[in-house]
């Protein structure tokens, strides 16, 4: 065993315990695969990432992701909090206008991106990373979910058919069971039965759009969103931001009932509702609300020059802890 340097990075938030948390090892040199699930096991959080030197010399560094159930390809707050930690660490990128991480899903490229400050109420990130961090949505499969499936879905979920506008089986590394909801309103008030769910072995992300020009502040929307914070309300500035859609995350096949904030899911989420119509090019998604965080990502769609298609997915991050850890 040896020291290590470790940082808790609270992401999708400018303010620090109302975001997702994400445990960062920031040398993961010679730990054995047994070693780093142990270690996601004890952290106890939804991701743990290890940061490793790239094995891809495009890279600027390399990412294992592991939840307490096993490691992941791919995951979006793992990738914006890793990078936030590396930068704050003293890593330098290769290129100027990217970071490059490796991960088992291939390179993804992450910019600092201050356009998306306005979705923040343009204030830039308390972290040193200067402003918000980007990571470029990984290619996207999808396809419609067989209707039993989607069936035994809605039953765990509670909904009626006629609840459900769309759905589509997302994959970009991890693989989702996508649903788009008649309001934002009926995602708040969903009460699954997670053992269900976990039978059905499917993760599910649903979302539904807030009125438009009416999105609410998180305090006082609902009755089960004021039991959440217990009558008390939030300070961070992110939780007044309004918001387009409501999105939450069901995990329970692995071991997560429900995740706080997700940036894989919303990136599916929104490669497949912009292309379908369903969502604007730019928008703004909070995650989190019935478990009294106010997440908030930023998902935009380029065309450049050529006519290529990049959904990109952002967020701020801020350091909890900051110390190390014996591995």
């Amino acid at each position: 065993m040896k020291t290590r340097p470790f940082n808790q990075v609270d992401v999708f938030t400018d303010q620090p315990y109302f975001g997702n948390p994400l445990a960062v090892v920031l040398d993961g040199s010679g730990l054995d695969d047994e070693t780093m699930q142990r270690f996601a096991r004890w952290t106890h959080l939804s991701e743990t990432t290890f940061v490793l030197p790239p094995a891809d010399p495009a890279a600027d560094y390399r990412v294992r992701i592991f939840t307490p159930g096993g490691e992941l390809p791919f995951a979006g707050h793992p990738t914006l909090g890793s990078c936030h930690a590396w930068l704050q660490a003293g890593g330098t990128p290769k290129r100027q206008d990217f970071i490059v991480q490796e991960c088992q899903v291939g390179l993804v490229k992450i910019r600092r991106d201050p356009s998306t400050l306005r979705h923040a109420q343009d204030r830039p990130s308390s972290g040193q990373d200067g402003g918000l961090l980007a990571f470029a949505a990984p290619p996207l499969q999808r396809s419609a979910p067989s209707p039993a499936v989607l069936a035994q879905v809605a039953a765990a979920l509670g909904l009626k058919a006629q609840h459900i506008l769309a759905a589509q089986l997302l994959d970009n590394g991890p693989v989702w069971l996508g649903l788009l909801l008649d309001s934002a309103d009926t995602v708040l008030q969903l009460q699954p039965d997670h053992a269900a769910l976990k039978k059905h072995g499917l993760k599910v992300g649903v979302a539904g759009a807030h009125p438009a020009q009416t999105a609410p502040v998180l305090i006082a929307r609902t009755n089960r969103e004021a039991r959440a914070f217990s009558g008390s309300a939030p300070t961070s500035p992110a939780e007044t931001a309004t918001a387009d859609f409501e999105v939450r995350a069901f995990a329970a096949p692995i071991g997560i009932e429900e995740d706080p904030v997700t940036g894989s899911l919303n990136a599916s989420l929104a490669q497949w509702l912009i292309a379908e119509g369903h969502a604007p090019e730019r928008y703004v998604a909070a995650q989190g609300t019935c478990l009294g965080r106010a997440g908030r990502v930023c998902l935009t769609r380029e065309t450049d020059a050529q006519g290529s298609v990049q959904v990109w997915v952002g967020g701020q991050s801020v350091t909890c802890i900051n110390g190390t850890v014996t591995l």
